[in-house]
């Protein structure tokens, strides 16, 4: 008896035959469009016993909310809209100030200049 000789080998077993796991191989064509499904929607998801779905580039709600989500999305962006004409409105405001600022300067400045030329013509007088 060889004191660090190999005297157990196992034998070694056989390959296994390749079987599917799956039975969807044996049905037929329609069985098999009914279980998968061939319409394929947006995808859905379930998290925390709300159900999601993903719809023009955002996950919205489908559970209860639905409708009050796609206004919420609509008043959104019709707050973007508006916000970005305020700020247009705001900045033609300032520009029309500027102007009205600038006319009132003219204005003061001709009318120094006629009190100057009135008392110069007084003066000649």
């Amino acid at each position: 008896m060889p004191l660090f000789g190999n005297t157990f080998s196992p034998k070694k077993t056989p390959p296994r035959k390749s079987a599917s796991l799956s039975s969807l191989h044996t049905l037929d064509r329609s069985t098999r469009e009914v279980e998968l499904g061939l319409e394929y929607g947006p995808p859905v998801m379930n998290i925390g016993g709300q159900s999601w779905k993903f719809e023009e580039g955002q996950w919205l709600t489908e559970s209860g909310g639905n409708g009050s989500n796609r206004e919420l999305q609509r008043l959104k962006k019709r707050n973007v809209q508006l916000e970005e004409e305020n700020n247009l409105l705001k900045l033609k405001i300032e520009i029309l100030l500027d102007m009205l600022t600038e006319t009132t300067v003219e204005y003061h400045m001709m009318e120094k200049e006629v009190k100057e030329i009135k008392t110069q013509h007084r003066r000649k007088k």
